[in-house]
Order: structure tokens, then C-alpha cells, then sequence
């Protein structure tokens, strides 16, 4: 089985269309489960969530890295999958992450590409660019790129590596280093998800990249900016 953990926050407008994506997968349903693990949303994502999710509940450790380790442990599938509230999922997603794992017994985890949602060359660039730094991790198998949008692990070795860390920002960048030192992290290319760009169309692109650097450079965590709990328009 697959557990694909989403974690939400006041997510009411884009959670049921990531829902039914991950329902209308190629992958028969019995043979993977829906868990949201919910940030204390203030409208109904909770409400929403649980007209097709198989579990949702709120979480108890911090950050978005916490609510994708509450939702891991709370798993029953063999492989963890994770994205984010606000993707759709392509309907062979679940498929061809089974069969990765299933080709690959040394692989413990799972990652691919993403594209824009919203149809702009300025967000075709800027997720090229993202692109471009998961393929490098591939080709130098270090500095790896996991969005963890698009990622799945070996329950058993996710857990054994202490999971994602709980900070504002890179969570996501450097889980791999650590799942690498116990099994292969494979990059699958065929292996997309369509990418809310809205935090580049309201805070502006720059900003948000610099924003993200500015947290990951010191650790993960800053006083001066934050990731967690965004309010958008």
C-alpha cells in the first residue's frame, strides 16, 4: 500500500482538486490511502478533506515537516508519498511511483519534476530553473533538489532516517542527504505534478526566492521571514 500525506492550511479553494486527482489515479484505490494532516485551518479544509480523504486530522509537530512526519506515522502503507495541498496530481502518479520502488529495491526514495498550474513564461522559467537543480542532484548524486510536492520514501527508511526536519524552509532540500546514506535516492522524470506558482504571482518571484534562500542559508529557521501558515489572497 501507499499513504500519501498532504499537509493543509486554509487550504478550502485547491484541497478538493488535489483530492480528486489523487482519486482518479490509475492505481486501484484499495491499494492506497488519502491523509491530511491539517494546520489549525480557520475555514473548511478539514470539511472539504474529508469527503475523500482516508484519514484527516491536525497535527501536533510543528511546520510543514512535522505535519508530513504526524501523517507518515500514522501510515499504514509500506511507501509514503507526499504533495502539497494546493497540486494536481497526473493520474499515473501512484503507478509509476509503485513501480519505481518495484523495479528498484535499493531505492528508498522516490522524487520527480514539476510544472506550472498557471500557464506563464515567467513561471515556466522559474520552475525550469527548480528542474534543472533536481537533475543535478541526480547527475552528482549530492546537493539534491526533493520538493516535497513530489517525493516518496520508503516508510521503514524514511522513519529510520529521523524524517524531515521541522523548520520554515529546505526540508525538503536536504532530507535526501540523509536517505541517501541508506539506500539509493532515485530521480524519476516522467514523474510530475502541476506546481501552484501563487506565492511568485503575490509576493513576486524574486522575492520568494530570495526569501527562501535567506531561511535556508541559516538553517531553516529566521525571525525575519516565514513559510509556515502563509495567508494568501
Amino acid at each position: 500500500m501507499i499513504s500519501v500525506v498532504i499537509p493543509t492550511y486554509n487550504e478550502e479553494a485547491n484541497i478538493a482538486a488535489c483530492l480528486v486527482s489523487l482519486c482518479n489515479q490509475t492505481l486501484p484505490r484499495e491499494r492506497y490511502e488519502l491523509i491530511v494532516v491539517d494546520g489549525g485551518s480557520k475555514d473548511r479544509t478539514r470539511e472539504i478533506a474529508a469527503e475523500y480523504a482516508d484519514q484527516v486530522f491536525i497535527q501536533t509537530s510543528k511546520k510543514v515537516g512535522g505535519a508530513r512526519n504526524d501523517g507518515a506515522k500514522a501510515a499504514k502503507g509500506e511507501i509514503v508519498a507526499t504533495t502539497d495541498a494546493d497540486c494536481v496530481i497526473p493520474t499515473d502518479w501512484l503507478e509509476r511511483i509503485e513501480a519505481d520502488f518495484a523495479r528498484h529495491p535499493d531505492v528508498v526514495q522516490v522524487y520527480g519534476l514539476v510544472y506550472p498550474k498557471e500557464k506563464n513564461l515567467k513561471h515556466s522559467i522559474s520552475l525550469a530553473l527548480a528542474n534543472f537543480f533536481s537533475r543535478l542532484g541526480s547527475w552528482t548524486h549530492s546537493m539534491y533538489y526533493t520538493l516535497g510536492c513530489n517525493t516518496a520514501f520508503r516508510r521503514e527508511a524514511f522513519i529510520e532516517v529521523g524524517m524531515y526536519r521541522c523548520i520554515d524552509a529546505g526540508d525538503d532540500l536536504e532530507i535526501a542527504r540523509r536517505t541517501r546514506e541508506v539506500g539509493t535516492v532515485f530521480l524519476d522524470t516522467s514523474l510530475r505534478v502541476a506546481f501552484d506558482m501563487r506565492r511568485y504571482e503575490q509576493f513576486g518571484t524574486l522575492k520568494s526566492l530570495w526569501e527562501w534562500i535567506y531561511i535556508v542559508v541559516r538553517g531553516g529557521n529566521t525571525e525575519k521571514y516565514s513559510y509556515s501558515k502563509r495567508e494568501y489572497k
